[in-house]
């Protein structure tokens, strides 16, 4: 947590200290992957709603800019996935909006981002009536990801684990193992180390299907 609030401290500083906008960014994905991948669980809730409050400083100081919808969309949807059940509704709802603003400023931007992010929601959130869950809306937007962004880690692990999701291993293995082929980012190590683990143990219960 420590580590968490020097970096938000950076961003909030008075003008004259405040980073670029690229450096912005990587702090907020920096931030997200500390959160996502480092903090206790029973933390994660609390860090990831004033990471929200962060992301919107930023979205409100770049409004014509597609990457901080995306990533406040991130973030407000893996706040969702922290607090869980029917009180995380409006947050996957306020994430599909931000997901949907962004396409429409730049629907390639950080390669295609808001497509996975955007796919992923709809296979993985309930349905009509509770929510707007939509299996093909998924398989069309995970696949025009995977279009623009064929060699990622991020757009590879969501089509493969929309396929898990399905039932369909042969194929959820194939996307999962591109995903683990995917070059390493330089400026995102941790996300980087956090999802690989996440598709070994992901490989694993695929195997297990197919065995």
């Amino acid at each position: 947590m420590f580590r968490l609030c020097l970096m938000l401290l950076v961003v909030s500083a008075n003008s004259w200290a405040l980073p670029s906008y690229d450096q912005q960014l990587l702090i907020l994905q920096e931030n997200w992957a500390h959160v996502n991948y480092e903090m206790p669980e029973k933390e994660q809730e609390k860090a990831f709603e004033s990471l929200a409050a962060e992301a919107e400083r930023f979205v409100q100081a770049h409004p014509n800019r597609p990457e901080p919808l995306i990533w406040k969309g991130i973030i407000v949807s893996t706040w969702a996935g922290a607090r869980g059940g029917l009180g995380a509704l409006g947050l996957v709802k306020e994430a599909r909006s931000l997901f949907e603003k962004s396409i429409d400023l730049d629907p390639n931007a950080l390669s295609g981002s808001a497509y996975t992010s955007l796919g992923s929601l709809y296979y993985q959130v309930p349905g009509w009536p509770i929510a707007f869950g939509d299996d093909k809306k998924a398989r069309e937007l995970l696949e025009h990801a995977v279009k623009i962004d064929p060699n990622g880690i991020d757009s590879n692990y969501f089509y493969a684990d929309y396929w898990l999701e399905e039932g369909d291993y042969s194929k959820a293995k194939v996307y999962f193992e591109k995903a683990m082929q995917a070059d390493p980012r330089a400026t995102r190590p941790i996300a980087d180390r956090g999802r690989r683990n996440e598709i070994l143990a992901k490989l694993d219960a695929v195997e297990k299907k197919l065995h």
